[in-house]
C-alpha cells in the first residue's frame, strides 16, 4: 500500500523529462514524459519512501545526504534539474498542494525574526569555516548574485561588474556616507571606498564575517574610511547618505519588511537613496523550502514583490526604480558549484562527506530554481524624494547612453544635411 500510494504521488508530480526509481523489493518505476533530462535513483531504505510521502521536499535530500537515496552517475545536477522544472509548476497533485497550503498557514511564525533569533540564524550559515567560502567564491567573496554582462566572463569580473552597477545606482559622490547592511566579508563596502571616495559603515550579525572584514580593510589601509559592526540593522543610530543591503532581506522574515523598510528610511538623510538586491519569487506569495530552512538558511524567505511593495509604500519611501535580473543567479550559482566540485576534498576534509552531500544539494537546486524555477533576483532602488535621482536611467549605462547620444547626433546631422539637399 505505501509503495502504490508513492507511485501515484511521484506519477502525478513528475510530468516532465525522465525518472527512473528502484525501489526496495526489486521495483523499477518509470515517471514523466521519456524525454531529458533522465535521471536514475536507487532507494534503499522502505522508511524513506514513508518520509517522501509526508515531507517530499525535505525527505528526498535527506535520503541523499544520508545515503539512502543514490543517483547513477552522481547526477545530482540531473535529479534536481528534473525535480525543480516540475515542483515549480502551478499543477501539483493533491497531498504536495496540502503540504504548501500548511506551511504557507505556518510561515509567519516560521519567519518571526527578532534579535536574538536572527543572530541565532545568520550565526547557523555564515559562521562556518571561513575556509569553505574561500574555496568556492570569488576572491573577493561576493555571497551573491554576480553580473554576467558577457556570459563567458569569468566569477571574478561578474561580481567586479556586480559592484559597480550598484555604485551607478547609488549616485555615490566623494565624502558621502554608506551604510552596508548585511555586510558579508567587506567586498562591497571595501570597493565603495576604495573607489569612490565614500565613508561607509557595514553591519552584520556574523562574528566570523565582520572579523574578516575588519582585517581585510586594515590590509587595505581602509580602515580610517570603513568600519564594520557586530550590530543589528534596527539598533544601527546614525544617518547616512546612501544605504546599500545585497543579499539580506531574504533574512529579515515577512513578518518585519514594515520594520526593515522603516528602518531604511530613517537612516537615509532627506535627498537619501536607498539599493536593495533580494532573491525574489516570480509566482506571488508562498513558504521556503524545508529542506532550506532546516539545513540551509533558518527564518529565511524568498519574497514576492506583491509582498514587498506595500512596505515600501507605506514606510513613506518612492520606489525609483526595479530591475529584474533573470539568469543572472543560475550562472552564479553554476561557477559556485563547479568550484565546489574542484574543491570538494578539501570540504570533505573540513566537514564529512553528508555535509558535501547537503551543499551539493543546496547549489545544484537554488541553480535550478533560477535556471528552470521561479526564482529571480530584484533591485529597489529607493528615495525619500522623488527629485533626488535623474529622471532618465542613462547613468545606470553610461556607455549605452552615450552610444545612444552619438547614434542620435548622427540622425540629426543626417537629416540636417537632408534638409539642406532639398533647399538647394
Amino acid at each position: 500500500m505505501l509503495h502504490g500510494l508513492a507511485k501515484r504521488f511521484l506519477d502525478g508530480l513528475i510530468r516532465h523529462g525522465t525518472l527512473v526509481v528502484h525501489v526496495p523489493g526489486g521495483e523499477v518505476w518509470r515517471f514523466g514524459d521519456g524525454t531529458e533530462p533522465s535521471v536514475t535513483v536507487r532507494i534503499s531504505d522502505p522508511a524513506a519512501i514513508r518520509r517522501m510521502l509526508t515531507n517530499p521536499d525535505i525527505a528526498a535530500a535527506e535520503a541523499y545526504m544520508n545515503g539512502t537515496l543514490t543517483i547513477d552517475g552522481d547526477d545530482i545536477v540531473g535529479l534536481l534539474s528534473v525535480a525543480v522544472r516540475n515542483t515549480s509548476t502551478r499543477r501539483q497533485p493533491l497531498l504536495r498542494n496540502l503540504q504548501s497550503g500548511w506551511r504557507y498557514v505556518l510561515r509567519w511564525i516560521d519567519q518571526h525574526n527578532p534579535i536574538h533569533r536572527a543572530h541565532a540564524n545568520v550565526a547557523h550559515h555564515y559562521d562556518l569555516s571561513g575556509e569553505l567560502y574561500a574555496l568556492f567564491l570569488d576572491a573577493d567573496r561576493q555571497y551573491s548574485c554576480a553580473y554576467f554582462r558577457d556570459p563567458d566572463v569569468t566569477l571574478e569580473q561578474a561580481q567586479a561588474d556586480k559592484k559597480a552597477h550598484i555604485a551607478r545606482k547609488l549616485r555615490l559622490e566623494p565624502g558621502m556616507r554608506v551604510l552596508d547592511i548585511g555586510c558579508g566579508w567587506g567586498g562591497m563596502g571595501l570597493t565603495l571606498a576604495r573607489d569612490h571616495g565614500v565613508q561607509v559603515v557595514g553591519v552584520t550579525l556574523s562574528r566570523e564575517q565582520q572579523k574578516v572584514a575588519t582585517e581585510r580593510a586594515a590590509a587595505a589601509g581602509l580602515s580610517d574610511r570603513v568600519t564594520f559592526r557586530l550590530q543589528d540593522y534596527r539598533k544601527v543610530p546614525e544617518t547616512f547618505d546612501r544605504v546599500v543591503s545585497v543579499g539580506m532581506f531574504e533574512h529579515v522574515g515577512l513578518p518585519h519588511y514594515r520594520e526593515y523598510f522603516d528602518a531604511v528610511r530613517d537612516r537615509l538623510t532627506p535627498d537619501g537613496v536607498a539599493l536593495i538586491h533580494t532573491i525574489a519569487r516570480t509566482d506571488g506569495p508562498g513558504s521556503t523550502n524545508p529542506f532550506i530552512a532546516k539545513y540551509i538558511f533558518p527564518g529565511g524567505y524568498i519574497p514576492a514583490a506583491s509582498e514587498v511593495l506595500p512596505a515600501i509604500e507605506k514606510s513613506d519611501l518612492i520606489l525609483t526604480d526595479l530591475e529584474v535580473w533573470r539568469l543572472h543567479y543560475a550562472e552564479t550559482l553554476r561557477h559556485w558549484r563547479e568550484r565546489f566540485e574542484a574543491n570538494v576534498d578539501r570540504i570533505r576534509a573540513l566537514y564529512d562527506d553528508r555535509f558535501v552531500r547537503m551543499w551539493r544539494f543546496y547549489l545544484s537546486g537554488s541553480e535550478f530554481g533560477f535556471r528552470v524555477g521561479i526564482q529571480v533576483v530584484h533591485q529597489y532602488q529607493l528615495a525619500r524624494k522623488r527629485e533626488t535621482l535623474p529622471l532618465t536611467r542613462d547613468y545606470m549605462y553610461p556607455a549605452t547612453a552615450a552610444a545612444a547620444r552619438s547614434e542620435g547626433a548622427g540622425l540629426e546631422r543626417a537629416r540636417g544635411h537632408a534638409r539642406e539637399e532639398e533647399h538647394a
